[in-house]
């Protein structure tokens, strides 16, 4: 219906930009730059010179600080890396425990021993997570050398990984992974 024969869903059409610009008008007391002098010139005269004023510096913008909703927003800066952080410390816990104690990842959540400590632990990096990135701080700021951004992602998925591998290694084989 109004199509040609020719049109497929994956040939993309070609459309026209079209982009405006408008010039914002001069404050009393500014004097326009050289750019802005030979474009109005181009476009339309004007009539009446403008007055030659020392010109005026803009205030600078101030840092705005992200609020915790911008940054445990889904797409925001914190909530993989809490759970990459908080996926690091578990796995390299659960290891521990498993060779120390002998008991599973299953065994270790099952009990509820550990709850009290996982709870201290969720809260203090969280915390320690979102101070910073409210402060304005970006996490790429603080990347130096080895220890960069995307490793700290990387390595946070990879122990996330981990204790799914974990978990479901001892559910398959009924053993923890350290006795496998």
């Amino acid at each position: 219906v109004g199509r040609s024969a020719s049109w497929s869903p994956a040939v993309p059409r070609r459309r026209a930009l079209l982009v405006r610009a408008q010039i914002e008008p001069l404050q009393p007391g500014v004097e326009p730059t050289k750019e802005e002098t030979t474009s109005a010139s181009t476009s339309s005269p004007s009539p009446t010179p403008s007055p030659s004023t020392t010109p005026v510096a803009p205030k600078p913008k101030a840092k705005a600080n992200p609020s915790v909703w911008d940054a445990l927003a889904f797409s925001g800066p914190a909530p993989e890396r809490i759970n990459g952080r908080l996926a690091m410390v578990g796995f390299v816990a659960a290891l521990s425990v498993e060779a120390a104690r002998g008991g599973g990842l299953l065994d270790q959540a099952g009990s509820g021993a550990g709850l009290g400590w996982f709870l201290t632990t969720a809260a203090v990096f969280s915390v320690a997570s979102l101070v910073p990135l409210l402060q304005g701080q970006s996490v790429e700021s603080k990347s130096s050398g080895v220890w960069t951004a995307d490793a700290e992602l990387w390595n946070g998925r990879f122990a996330m990984l981990g204790l799914v591998a974990l978990a479901v290694t001892e559910f398959i084989t009924g053993t923890p992974f350290v006795n496998v």
